[in-house]
């Protein structure tokens, strides 16, 4: 609502009310100085001069017409521009509200209720739910906004839409907080003249004010009205007959256009056909199962339990129409609630609800069922009254997050007392909700208790890393120290040993590369570089062969081709991965007497849309032992003599893929195969090539 009218509403009604005070809050609005002006200054008034002066123009007005005007623009500029207001027909809407606040301000004067401009603006806004109800449920409500306004229609609104125009209406009045009974004489304008003989002057006021506005013809009904407000039924008549020329003039002061509104037909409410009860719940259940479906990927893309528990409230507003939301997590003992810090709400931390003192709040939580709550019927505990100020509510609804046999907490939601009906329909939907937020939430409480368990598991996974890089380291310090039982022997016959100090100094390098990595240091990317893998293949087999590793009988045979030979890689990874390889098919192959090694490049193959080069290193060895080959790439107990760790294969399966690239396995009695795939090298002048030839090999 805006705040110029409910300034000028208490202006109105005080006793003091100066002009000058009245112009300079009017002045504040363009639009409506504007229609006030114009109105002054119009020929209705017959003034012998003309001017602008705005103090002038009130005065000529009198005060019941600038609060006629005031009153009546400061609604239409609200609620004219409401949502499918623009598509719909407002004539008769606005014809009856005007009808309304015109003939509730005359009630209030004959029955001498002080404050007339109440009066007028409850009987313009006393059907204003209609208006709200057409925003929310366009498509369900088209038809019968033009209804007749009676009891059957709140009873189609209700069964449709679980909501009445008259409780729509109050919900939105409410939030205006103005100091008065004017969201009561809303909620109860359809009441009947018996239930209302005791009620506020305002509600009866607005009662009958909707009688002689939308039930005119309705003898009986305006009888029991005139009753309700101590008024002469011979005179309604003549009231009406004033209303409506009042009305006239104020829709023309307004420039609304009221022409031909008593020509819109007014129907019965319009009830569609019931649906078949099965049905309906079924339908309810599908679409609850694919909101609390959204609901619960919603909760699972949050970071963090302080994000998940904002999402929560968040998520139970706008689902349930909550007005404000709090959540109560079990502490670890489970022996109270405590209130969970949510933004800027620090302060509920330090609330706590004893479980072992009963409570509506603490049995929801004990017996695992959704509580509701009310302020009034009921006596309440200190928490529930420290919860209903909190909230600023008359009603709660406690929904408790239920996560197996686990009761996690408590969520807290304030609801006005019309709408605990609605959210008793929807319960099975709220405890679904409910299942959703308490999933996430102990998987974010389980999560924050794992991080301890995590840290210590880095020990762990230190020392696994540590196995690994010895394995490693191994392989290196084999080399050096064949490469010294070489160099040792050339020395004594004074020959020439730069190769070999070559091949030292490359292998100590790559030891203390492989001991830095324990650091987990990566160096800075500089993009994907082409690596020549005959090249790297011919460094390994150099160094086995003139390292003494290959025994007698064993023999390594390469064919790397002249074609497709770069890659995308790294060449100390790829050497790595070849040491490793090898060296266990020369220990296979020297445990069975000998055998054959072949490292083969069998060219450019397509493979999920990308061109690998495929590497193969096979031998003749008795293959792979059943229980390696179940577990293959991952760490299992070695078989082989001496202290081999199992880890050589998990080690080649991971460096593999982090150079993008795949690793498979073929193993019989004919021997081993290992082929591996890596990305070929995509240079703007090699890639028309190897697509053109994987292309037309397959």
């Amino acid at each position: 609502m805006p705040q110029i009218l409910i300034k000028l509403i208490g202006h109105l009604q005080a006793d003091d009310l100066g002009m000058p005070e009245l112009a300079a809050l009017i002045a504040n609005d363009a639009g409506m100085t504007g229609k006030l002006l114009t109105t002054a200054n119009s020929s209705a008034y017959h003034r012998s001069h003309r001017g602008v002066n705005l103090e002038q123009s009130l005065v000529a007005l009198g005060t019941d017409m600038i609060k006629t005007l005031v009153i009546s623009d400061s609604v239409f500029q609200t609620f004219n521009s409401f949502p499918h207001s623009g598509s719909t027909d407002l004539r008769a809407f606005w014809k009856k509200s005007l009808a309304a606040a015109v003939i509730a301000r005359d009630i209030a004067r004959r029955i001498d209720y002080p404050h007339l401009e109440e009066a007028y603006l409850a009987g313009l806004l006393h059907n204003v739910g209609r208006l709200a109800l057409l925003a929310a449920a366009p498509k369900e409500y088209a038809f019968n906004f033009t209804a007749l306004d009676d009891e059957d229609l709140c009873a189609v609104e209700q069964r449709t839409l679980q909501i009445t125009h008259a409780e729509a209406g109050a919900w939105l009045v409410e939030r205006w907080q103005l100091d008065s009974f004017l969201a009561d004489a809303v909620l109860y304008h359809h009441e009947s003249s018996e239930r209302l003989e005791s009620a506020h002057p305002l509600i009866r006021i607005v009662r009958m004010a909707h009688l002689m506005s939308s039930h005119a013809n309705d003898s009986a009904a305006l009888a029991g009205g005139a009753a309700l407000c101590g008024l002469d039924a011979g005179e309604l008549p003549a009231m009406l007959s004033a209303a409506a020329r009042q009305v006239d003039q104020a829709a023309a002061h307004l420039g609304i256009d009221l022409s031909g509104a008593d020509d819109i037909p007014t129907p019965p409410a319009y009830a569609p056909p019931v649906v078949d009860p099965v049905q309906q719940r079924l339908s309810e259940e599908v679409r609850n199962l694919v909101l609390v479906s959204e609901v619960g990927q919603t909760f699972a893309r949050q970071q963090g339990e302080s994000d998940l528990l904002e999402s929560m409230t968040r998520s139970a507003r706008i689902l349930f129409d909550f007005d404000t939301t709090v959540i109560l997590l079990e502490n670890p003992t489970g022996q109270m609630l405590i209130g969970a810090p949510i933004g800027s709400t620090q302060r509920i931390a330090e609330f706590t609800i004893p479980l072992n003192k009963g409570g509506p709040v603490a049995g929801a939580a004990l017996e695992r069922r959704t509580a509701y709550v009310q302020r009034a019927g009921q006596p309440l505990g200190l928490a529930e009254e420290q919860l209903f100020r909190m909230l600023g509510t008359d009603s709660l609804v406690c929904l408790p997050l239920v996560a197996g046999n686990r009761c996690l907490g408590v969520m807290v939601g304030g609801v006005a007392a019309w709408q605990v009906a609605g959210c008793q329909k929807r319960e099975r939907f709220l405890q679904s909700f409910g299942t959703q937020a308490a999933a996430a939430l102990e998987a974010a409480l389980a999560e924050r208790g794992n991080a301890r368990r995590q840290l210590a598991s880095v020990v762990e996974e230190y020392r696994e890393a540590s196995r690994r890089v010895v394995h490693e380291v191994n392989n290196p310090l084999s080399i050096i120290k064949n490469y010294l039982s070489v160099l040792d022997s050339k020395l004594a016959r004074h020959e020439p040993v730069s190769t070999e100090m070559s091949v030292l100094n490359e292998e100590i390098d790559r030891v203390g590369q492989l001991i830095g990595s324990l650091a987990e240091l990566k160096p800075q990317e500089s993009g994907p570089r082409p690596l020549d893998v005959a090249k790297v293949v011919d460094e390994v087999v150099r160094l086995f062969r003139a390292g003494q590793f290959v025994p007698d009988g064993v023999q390594i045979a390469t064919a790397m081709g002249e074609d497709a030979r770069l890659v995308e890689g790294d060449a100390d990874l790829l050497k790595q991965v070849l040491v490793n390889l090898v060296k266990n098919a020369v220990e296979a192959l020297a445990g069975s007497g000998g055998g054959r090694i072949d490292i083969v490049n069998r060219g450019i193959v397509h493979r999920e849309r990308r061109l690998y080069l495929e590497l193969a290193v096979t031998d003749t060895g008795p293959g792979l032992a059943p229980e390696v080959m179940a577990n293959l790439f991952s760490s299992v107990r070695s078989t082989k003599d001496g202290a081999h760790r199992g880890l050589g294969l998990s080690i080649v399966h991971g460096l593999v893929k982090k150079m993008n690239g795949q690793i498979a396995c073929r193993s019989g009695r004919g021997g081993t195969a290992f082929e591996i795939l890596l990305p070929a090298w995509s240079g703007a002048s090699t890639v028309p090539a190897l697509m053109a030839r994987a292309l037309g090999s397959v």
